[in-house]
């Protein structure tokens, strides 16, 4: 049965996330939906990463096996057609055979988030749910010195949701990059792997670094205790972006 590598983007507002929910829409139960009309089978489709609910994505990578004669182009396309009368939420970009091995999960070698702050009073209004609005000035110098502080190999349970099912807190944290562009702050992290609401967390402390109620010395203390209820807060969802997946 032919294997399909799929690039998906995705509009997560609304969204229960990536994976199935009894009764709730999400990007797996739509794609799924979409491959049982355009083959009359509901085979599983596997994502490389399941996002949270009100998480988008611009470059999710799944695998599905259609047992149909048909070209990559043509899944694409088929997806493409079954999804348009249920969502407008949820795009197949890319469609390319896979080897029968390939798996969208557990053949990934790296994960890249991007995570979008709006910094500035005025509310959002073309943004909206798409960044997180924050109003007070953040001094993103400081921040940047906060994230240089949380790379490389380190015990992230500080920043752990206690919903994470990983079975080790550790984790590589290649990039945590921080831009700012006008009144927008971007933040880029890259691992092989992230614990559960790890950038969420890891973004809402480093606010606290940007509005100064924290002081680096604060944020190696919290880093330190290995205690969730040390941090920040965790950033909203809306501003969360999955945006590549390294094979």
């Amino acid at each position: 049965m032919p294997r399909f590598k799929l690039t998906v983007e995705y509009d997560g507002t609304g969204l229960a996330g990536w994976q199935r929910q009894d009764n709730q829409p999400s990007v797996q139960s739509l794609l799924e939906a979409a491959v049982e009309k355009f083959c009359g089978l509901a085979p599983t489709v596997i994502g490389a990463g399941r996002t949270d609910a009100g998480v988008h994505a611009t470059a999710q990578v799944a695998h599905v096996d259609i047992d149909k004669d048909v070209t990559a182009h043509n899944v694409m396309h088929g997806l493409n057609f079954h999804l348009q009368p249920i969502t407008s939420q949820v795009m197949v970009v890319v469609a390319e055979v896979a080897k029968d091995d390939f798996h969208a999960r557990f053949s990934a070698t790296g994960r890249t988030y991007f995570y979008r702050i709006i910094n500035r009073q005025a509310r959002l209004a073309l943004a909206l749910n798409r960044a997180w609005h924050v109003p007070e000035i953040l001094d993103v110098p400081a921040m940047k010195k906060g994230a240089e502080m949380l790379t490389g190999h380190h015990d992230f349970t500080t920043f752990r949701s206690s919903e994470c099912q990983s079975k080790s807190p550790e984790k590589t944290l290649d990039v945590l990059h921080i831009v700012g562009i006008g009144e927008e702050i971007h933040i880029y992290a890259a691992a092989r792997s992230f614990l559960h609401h790890q950038v969420r967390n890891m973004v809402g402390t480093l606010r606290l670094i940007g509005n100064g109620k924290w002081t680096l010395k604060d944020l190696k203390t919290a880093f330190d205790a290995k205690d969730r209820s040390k941090a920040g807060e965790t950033a909203p969802a809306c501003g969360l972006y999955l945006t590549e997946v390294v094979y």
